[in-house]
């Protein structure tokens, strides 16, 4: 279909001034709450973060509270004191053992001294080692025909 014109009439502009004053003024309201927009969910996480670190620290807090009850009790001071410092009772017969048994069916260590692990050279001698081998791993120069 044919549009209708009215002559002398100046067709209707798609967007009129009040439009486009509506559109300015929703683009500047987006542009001026974006940034705090962005600032509030940024603190939502650290506070969130903060929590959870409050938490963490309570849980900590509660475990030390209960290790410090735990240390009140005579008898846990005693088997502590038997454990780790390996005291004993007068009357008991304290021993340690150096080294454990091998687990079943595992293989026996050999007994010869190259199977053992050396000492630990000190700093300076493993240093001095490796310049020694580096300027033994260069070849002499060839002279030039």
């Amino acid at each position: 279909m044919a549009k209708w014109r009215i002559p002398g009439l100046a067709a209707r502009p798609r967007f009129t001034s009040r439009a486009t004053v509506l559109v300015l003024v929703l683009c500047s309201l987006v542009a001026i709450l974006a940034y705090p927009a962005r600032q509030y969910i940024a603190q939502r996480g650290e506070i969130a973060d903060q929590r959870a670190k409050a938490e963490h620290a309570r849980q900590q807090v509660d475990e030390l509270r209960r290790e410090k009850a735990r240390w009140q009790d005579p008898e846990y001071v005693k088997a502590q004191a038997r454990e780790r410092l390996h005291y004993a009772l007068p009357g008991e017969t304290a021993f340690v053992s150096v080294a454990p048994p091998p687990p079943p069916g595992a293989k026996s260590a050999p007994a010869d001294a190259a199977a053992r692990p050396k000492a630990v050279k000190p700093w300076y001698a493993a240093l001095w080692d490796s310049v020694d081998a580096a300027d033994a791993a260069l070849p002499a120069p060839q002279p030039v025909p």
